[in-house]
């Protein structure tokens, strides 16, 4: 067994204390201590020791501290997206909102124009635009360390031009409707158990919405048929639990709404077309 192997086992024996997907950990890491993709790790290995930078990145995993933030970046539908302290790490489950849209645009040009509300590193709103290479967005957040992100993401994704970002309050103040409102809001309730090192190092404020995380969808249903254009859709991320309470809250603002499914068959986000 070479050196970088055994040292790739030994973090993932280490790193299993920490962590549901402690192979999976370690190879991310060791390729980012290499400098080179997960996939050339595994099929083409350089050869030689790990880098020192390798341990002490196991011992940061060690501390609880995301693989996203020690190694600076994570995948998300087509795009690599740079992530860091103080904004909300991309997650698979909200690429459903992402193939909720292209199922929903299929057979046309797809959208024009694009929302994103509370759009943290660029997350939903640049997977959007490159999926539709004509469109044009306006992403929004209230923090400015997470929109400083996501012009560095648009910059290097070459999305810039197509991409507007700015400080705001979810859709008050923008008096223009979109063929595409996408939104992942925080909807984790107060006092609900978070898998390890999420609530420690995740912001609170893109996590927790009140005692029963419907916080922000009770700000956001209100706005819904106002920013959505005909033929248009609303694609919101829910919890797996909230089926049922956040389609409540859409119907008290006078919006049907259905359901998507994430790639594990769970309910993940509630889907608003126009009338």
């Amino acid at each position: 067994m070479s050196a970088l192997a055994k040292a790739l086992a030994r973090a993932a024996t280490q790193l299993a204390a920490v962590s549901d997907s402690p192979r999976l950990d370690a190879e991310l890491l060791l390729s980012a201590a290499l400098g080179i993709g997960r996939d050339k790790l595994l099929l083409d290995p350089p050869t030689g020791p790990p880098p020192a930078s390798f341990t002490a990145m196991v011992e940061r995993r060690l501390a609880g501290e995301p693989v996203a933030y020690i190694t600076g970046h994570r995948g998300f539908w087509n795009i690599e997206l740079e992530v860091g302290p103080g904004v909300l790490i991309p997650r698979p489950d909200s690429e459903t909102l992402i193939a909720a849209a292209v199922e929903h645009f299929a057979g046309t040009p797809g959208p024009k124009r694009i929302l994103d509300l509370g759009t943290g590193p660029g997350t939903l709103l640049l997977a959007a635009l490159d999926e539709w290479p004509r469109a044009t967005g306006l992403g929004i957040d209230f923090s400015p360390n997470a929109l400083e992100y996501a012009r560095r993401n648009a910059d290097r994704l070459g999305l810039a031009a197509r991409a507007n970002l700015r400080i705001g309050d979810w859709a008050e103040g923008i008096d223009e409707s979109f063929d595409l409102v996408l939104a992942n809001p925080p909807y984790v309730a107060r006092n609900a158990v978070l898998g390890p090192g999420v609530a420690e190092h995740e912001p609170h404020e893109a996590l927790f919405a009140g005692d029963d995380g419907l916080d922000a969808y009770r700000t956001l249903a209100p706005q819904l048929a106002r920013l959505i254009a005909p033929g248009g859709l609303a694609a919101i991320e829910i919890g797996f639990d909230q089926g049922e309470s956040a389609a409540a809250v859409l119907a008290k603002a006078g919006l049907s709404s259905r359901l998507a499914r994430d790639f594990g068959g769970r309910p993940r986000a509630l889907l608003v077309s126009s009338t």
